[in-house]
């Protein structure tokens, strides 16, 4: 398989899984606090699928999280995305390489690295695994050499270096050790980033057979994990990996996961549209737009973001219910209520395949900015984009589940402050 995980006691022995901490980057908690940045939106580029369908924006919203690497242990701090699959970090010795606050792996301190070659089957992994690219000529041509890889993005951001195993250690939400063997990693020594001083890599939590969820499954009990987004930064977040991430009890709604292409790493659903009062707005009422698979659920993008011809009528059903005063914000564009008060707002629901109805509060669709102290919409355009993406901030307060076994993704409206499955 995969990989081999060390069982100790620090894993939960009822059912087999574990949880770990989630940090808001820009909680005052978080280690990249001090290191703000501009968001800038990153988009996977694949050898064999359109780049454009795969986001990660490393802007405030995201969560990172902590673990270590090797023998003695490296202190890592990566981004958890669910629109990617590799974890992968910046390797010593480095021949090019962003600048961190924190340092980088060096793998020849570390007593439990162990090289992939490109005749070892995990190397055939990487063309499974979109948008990987393994460098198949460099394998014809050293077939006894190291598994390349190349991770690339739209906005010239990139990782290139060699497929290694190596020991991962963290610390669950319960204080306990929880140690994995032999995870297969992206040791990148070649990494062109336009985020500098902040994140070391990023912990992949796609679909595809390389991802951190993919490798550990088969020792905490399945191919599921679940997390609970906190609305306060000052409070950290959790994630549950295996038995023990189910998604149970009343209120819960399922809806299948849309099978975009063999390995692709991305959860997607089919929206048909979102009511906002009484008036249902149609996704697609052109033909223009994509019917099926036509939104990203992604925890890695903080906002929430629509095809243009679809956002275009949710603004205009929000102005007509809405009867205040709005404006369209010159700094991120979003659209804005000028209010004193919290002002009320319409019921809006978003519709899913089959029927089902997921009812959205306040807090997810609305933010007031400090600044301008209007409440401003936490959905945006894209003109690039048939599909939409399901962003962290319509997540907060949901416990997500999602099961790569049974290929659905559950939503169970939840107070994640308080909510504690250990």
């Amino acid at each position: 398989m995969y990989c081999s995980v060390l069982a100790t006691t620090n894993i939960n022995n009822n059912n087999g899984g574990f949880s770990a901490h989630l940090i808001r980057k820009n909680s005052p908690n978080s280690p990249l606090y001090k290191h703000k940045n501009n968001k800038v939106h990153r988009r996977l580029m694949g050898p064999n699928t359109p780049g454009s369908r795969m986001k990660i924006d490393p802007g405030s919203g995201e969560h990172i999280m902590k673990f270590s690497m090797g023998t003695p242990p490296f202190d890592i701090y990566a981004i958890a995305d669910t629109g990617s699959d590799l974890l992968w970090t910046q390797c010593q010795p480095c021949k090019a390489c962003y600048k961190t606050n924190f340092g980088v792996f060096d793998p020849r301190k570390s007593s439990t690295y162990r090289n992939i070659t490109c005749r070892a089957s995990d190397c055939r992994l990487v063309a499974l695994s979109r948008p990987l690219d393994y460098q198949p000529n460099f394998c014809r041509e050293n077939p006894k050499g190291p598994c390349l890889y190349r991770y690339a993005y739209m906005d010239t951001s990139s990782s290139t270096g060699a497929l290694a195993k190596e020991t991962v250690t963290l610390t669950s939400t319960t204080g306990k050790v929880v140690t994995l063997k032999d995870i297969i990693f992206g040791c990148g020594n070649e990494n062109n980033s336009t985020i500098t001083g902040t994140e070391m890599g990023v912990i992949g939590l796609g679909r595809g057979p390389l991802s951190f969820v993919s490798q550990i499954a088969p020792y905490v009990g399945g191919k599921r994990f679940s997390h609970c987004l906190v609305p306060d930064p000052n409070i950290e977040s959790k994630i549950y990996f295996g038995n023990g991430s189910e998604v149970l009890g009343e209120g819960v709604l399922t809806v299948p996961l849309f099978d975009e292409q063999p390995g692709g790493s991305n959860y997607y659903v089919t929206v048909p549209g979102i009511t906002i009062g009484n008036d249902f707005v149609p996704f697609n009422s052109t033909g223009t737009l994509l019917t099926k698979g036509n939104m990203l659920v992604d925890s890695g993008t903080p906002m929430t973001y629509l095809p243009q011809e679809f956002f275009d009528r949710v603004v205009a059903q929000l102005k007509k219910t809405v009867e205040l005063e709005s404006f369209i914000s010159p700094e991120d564009s979003t659209l804005c209520f000028n209010s004193t008060t919290v002002p009320k707002f319409p019921t809006v629901a978003l519709h899913f395949e089959g029927g089902g109805e997921l009812p959205l509060n306040e807090t997810q669709l609305f933010q007031r900015n400090e600044e301008t102290k209007a409440f401003c919409f936490m959905m945006v355009n894209t003109t690039t984009e048939d599909y939409g993406t399901f962003g962290g901030s319509l997540q907060i307060d949901f416990l997500i589940g999602f099961d790569l076994d049974t290929k659905v993704v559950s939503f169970k409206p939840t107070n994640c402050a308080n909510f504690n499955k250990s």
